[in-house]
């Protein structure tokens, strides 16, 4: 079977991740897979913001876990020191599709480059907060954005998920006869 294919059967969502920083090498192109990924009428209405920076990270871990309803000191982001951010122009009707495109490029790049990811949700509240509309004019976006989700990314702690059988009955057909 297609290599391509095997890698998308393969992989899975990581929630235990070492603290081993990803480098910015392996970042860079994790972020290039996810700024091609398919995109309504081509108009690339999507933004991806790395965090890094473990303060901020931790920051939004923290808000994100309030959003969740969990318990102060859960992660949601499971450890991972790397989050890659995806969020699209709020007025662009396809804008969690083409979002959804981003992740799941942003997840497929991170396993064929040997790193773990787990797409992170609750971005849609954290940007309509005042803080989070603030942090985006912090980084010089004006426009309206809409959180889509976080890609936690970093190294795999422990073994790898094995895949699990997939459910019957989910593929109908309809043919000529």
């Amino acid at each position: 079977m297609n290599e391509c294919i095997e890698q998308m059967k393969r992989r899975r969502s990581i929630r235990k991740y070492k603290q081993d920083m990803v480098p910015q090498e392996l970042l860079d192109q994790i972020i290039e897979a996810g700024l091609y990924a398919a995109n309504g009428m081509g108009y690339q209405n999507t933004i991806i913001i790395q965090v890094t920076n473990k303060k901020l990270r931790d920051q939004i871990s923290k808000m994100n876990c309030e959003i969740g309803g969990w318990k102060e000191g859960f992660d949601p982001f499971y450890g991972a020191p790397a989050m890659l951010i995806v969020l699209a122009k709020k007025d662009w009707p396809n804008r969690v599709y083409d979002g959804s495109l981003v992740m799941g490029n942003l997840m497929l790049a991170a396993h064929e480059l040997g790193l773990g990811s787990c797409w992170i949700h609750r971005a849609k509240e954290e940007f309509e907060t005042e803080w989070g509309k603030t942090f985006l004019k912090s980084l010089g976006i004006e426009e309206e954005y809409e959180g889509i989700g976080h890609c936690a990314l970093g190294y795999v702690q422990g073994d790898y998920p094995k895949i699990p059988a997939r459910k019957e009955n989910r593929v109908f057909y309809v043919r000529e006869d």
